[in-house]
């Protein structure tokens, strides 16, 4: 999220796609309305279904599943031919527009309505009123992301930002809608597999410098490994777990997991079945040597699997049995205070994951860091007559001095406690602070790149000094790439910075050059090879001496060179109901180790025509009454009254043709051979070739009760089958996230 949701309510057009976040984020949707309250904004919703948040749009365009790319597409060729793109700002900020403008120019309104279902004078209407209306500002969710293209979506969307010159920009910007509030936390502390915590990469340098701020040596994590070329590959993906646990089996996919399948699951407070392909989900527990899940509710994987033994239920603590910081959507800290202490036999998650590496024989490595200082040269020792740690206070501290990549160096718990105390100092719209917070924004929104910086409300503001904020885009990828500069043109720089354009990221060997002043022996001392490392801060503190940002000023990638496709490029579904597009987009070759599991795409797609079986185009989603996978929801008896029972909504012409009643029972079948009993629901809200399913039920697999696996006294008060269970096989190509949204199914009354 470049911006906020506060911020929304300065844009004068905001664009919704890939999201309903009237349903999923009720609260933040107020900042919606306000921004047309306040300035008129336009709202603009693209989605299959006409949404909660399409009935408060001016606009709304119904779009198939899985054409979001033609669609900007369809956009940018209306903006190009009018001559409506920031062209100084495309010239000094952006590389690679002119293959966008190249793509954009084959997707004439004709075409984009042909292929998306949207007609072409509606589309030309919205391009319009979100090019006229400035600045206008893009969110997203999983209906952008949960694609086999989901990682084109998610930068073909920036690139409209950017051709506009929305990017950047107070009342701009993408805003990425998390569905929890510590989603962003999460990934930032490196709950994915294919990074160490604040983004730095599997390369030797990074794990040199954990080594460092863990106080541990380097060759003692690397002897925890295989080998040492396992510490530079991907792990397993939470979409895709079970295949290491499937593998070898017949019509499995071939696993790199060094010779051997996974044999035991930890499963901590998420839940796994509103991931798609549950059955898979079903056989790789079944398959397990051991299960563990930690939750505060019973998870549903616990009644999903049929194994009888070396299953472990522990029961954790929720939130308001344990304290913290959450990282909100925008980037930006809370401290969460403890209420109660944990109750009955649950321990915190904290505890949990003590006890597990006491047992697995490494718990004085897992914590010596919380028990040490950072002293002024860099470098951490042991502190003087510190017998034991404070949790969580020394784990933020822990955090604070080494995730230097996405600047959290200021998030120290002193602040952040301060911020949460004081909320109400602070402006709703601009999180700017007041009184004793001011030069302060609420959360202190990464990058906070010092104690003394005030943190980062908008990512990529120029208009601002850096001291307040003000950054371009980050120097990632070198200077230049076929002989074009990849650095920000002249006068593209934050206010006041003492380079006045483009610069590389900060290093010991340039910044004598940048700051434009030599430096003292003492200082030269104090500086790191760069200041993703320089564990002293001396780089980033000259850097913003001299209005610079530490990781440079750059121009943004429209073109990315070491991905499948250089620019977004459309490709139908897996599963698509249009065969004949199908040879005209057709989707990527088959790959091999993605993520350690072999991939299927060009062979799912080309294996036959499902639209002859399978003629209903299926999507999912979330409802406002429940969370995830529903988990906490369905233990509430008030919630499970406003839904009682999974269903389908599904249009009554459609019913109709298949003797299906509104309110009876009714079979959706999938491409993968899987199937589920639900409610039929009758709705207007899809068009009668499509059907929509909430995936936040559970304890039913194909038709059979599976309820009487939940432990006495925990059975939730609503049940039903899960809708993955009849998501079909997909991937996106980078990310590997599953692609729920754009599948195909068949109904049937039950």
């Amino acid at each position: 999220m470049t911006n906020s949701f506060g911020d929304i309510q300065n844009a004068k057009s905001i664009f919704i796609i890939g999201c309903n976040p009237a349903v999923n984020h009720p609260v933040g949707f107020g900042h919606i309305l306000k921004a047309k309250e306040r300035n008129n904004a336009k709202i603009i919703v693209i989605d299959p279904r006409f949404t909660k948040s399409a009935a408060k749009a001016d606009y709304f365009a119904q779009i198939r599943p899985g054409t979001d790319i033609p669609f900007v597409y369809g956009m940018l060729h209306i903006i190009f031919k009018n001559g409506w793109e920031d062209k100084k700002y495309i010239e000094d900020r952006v590389y690679g527009m002119d293959e966008i403008r190249a793509e954009a120019a084959k997707w004439t309104p004709e075409l984009v309505a042909d292929v998306t279902g949207v007609k072409a004078e509606t589309l030309i209407e919205i391009t319009t009123i979100y090019a006229k209306n400035s600045p206008g500002t893009l969110l997203w969710a999983m209906g952008l992301t949960q694609h086999t293209i989901g990682t084109g979506n998610t930068r073909i969307a920036p690139i409209l930002q950017m051709a506009l010159g929305y990017m950047g920009k107070a009342g701009g910007g993408t805003n990425i809608l998390r569905g929890h509030d510590n989603v962003q936390g999460a990934t930032d502390m490196g709950c994915l597999s294919d990074t160490l915590p604040g983004y730095y990469g599997l390369v030797e340098g990074s794990w040199k410098y954990y080594a460092r701020m863990w106080g541990v040596e380097y060759d003692y994590i690397k002897s925890q490994f295989k080998d040492a070329s396992w510490m530079g590959k991907p792990g397993f993906t939470l979409a895709r777990w079970w295949a290491g646990v499937l593998a070898g089996k017949e019509g499995e996919d071939a696993i790199e997991n060094a010779g051997t399948n996974l044999k035991a699951l930890v499963v901590m407070g998420c839940g796994i079945t509103s991931t798609s392909q549950n059955l898979k989900i079903q056989q790789g527990l079944d398959n397990l040597e051991l299960l563990v899940i930690a939750d505060p509710f019973v998870n549903e994987a616990a009644v999903l699997t049929n194994r009888k033994d070396n299953l472990f239920i522990l029961p954790s603590a929720t939130q308001f049995e344990s304290s913290g910081t959450v990282s909100a959507t925008n980037r930006s800290a809370q401290w969460r205070s403890k209420v109660v202490e944990p109750l009955y036999e649950s321990k915190a998650d904290h505890e949990i994951m003590f006890e597990l590496a006491k047992r697995l024989g490494f718990y004085e490595e897992y914590t010596r860091s919380m028990m040490m200082h950072l002293k002024e040269d860099g470098y951490l020792e042991k502190t003087p007559n510190k017998i034991t740690f404070q949790w969580p206070e020394d784990a933020t501290i822990e955090i604070s001095r080494t995730l230097r990549t996405i600047g959290m160096m200021g998030w120290t718990p002193e602040r952040i406690k301060k911020h949460t105390e004081n909320w109400h100092m602070f402006d709703e719209v601009t999180g700017a602070g007041r009184g004793a917070m001011k030069g302060e924004y609420y959360g202190l929104p990464w990058p906070c790149w010092s104690v003394k910086h005030g943190g980062t409300p908008n990512l990529y503001n120029v208009d601002v000094p850096v001291s307040e904020g003000g950054m371009g885009f980050r120097n990632n990828f070198g200077l230049e790439k076929d002989g074009v500069s990849l650095l920000a043109g002249k006068g593209s720089a934050p206010l006041d910075s003492k380079v006045d354009g483009g610069y590389p990221e900060i290093t010991k060997e340039n910044i004598e050059k940048l700051i434009g002043r030599p430096l003292s022996a003492a200082e030269k001392e104090l500086c790191g090879a760069n200041w993703k490392t320089c564990t002293s801060g001396k780089l980033v503190d000259l850097a913003l001496e001299a209005g610079l940002t530490p990781y440079g000023n750059a121009k943004a990638r429209a073109v990315v060179w070491n991905f499948p496709d250089r620019i977004p490029m459309h490709r139908e579904p897996l599963y698509s109901p249009r065969p004949d597009l199908v040879e005209k987009y057709p989707t990527y070759a088959d790959k091999a180790n993605h993520f350690r599991v072999t991939t299927k795409y060009a062979s799912i797609q080309k294996g036959q025509d499902y639209t002859k079986e399978f003629p209903i185009v299926m999507t999912t989603g979330r409802l406002v009454t429940m969370m995830g996978a529903g988990l906490e929801n369905r233990a509430s008896k008030y919630i499970c009254a406003l839904t009682p029972d999974m269903f389908c909504d599904i249009h009554p012409e459609l019913a109709k043709q298949h003797g299906i009643q509104n309110g009876s029972m009714m079979w959706v079948h999938s491409p993968a051979g899987t199937k589920i009993k639900v409610k039929a629901k009758y709705s207007h809200t899809v068009l009668p070739h499509m059907v929509f399913l909430p995936f936040h039920f559970g304890g039913y697999m194909q038709g059979v009760d599976m309820t009487g696996n939940f432990p006495a006294g925990t059975k939730p008060f609503a049940s039903g089958e899960c809708a993955n269970t009849v998501v079909a096989y997909g991937y996106d190509i980078i990310t590997q996230i599953p692609a729920s949204k754009a599948g195909l199914c068949r109904v049937e009354k039950a």
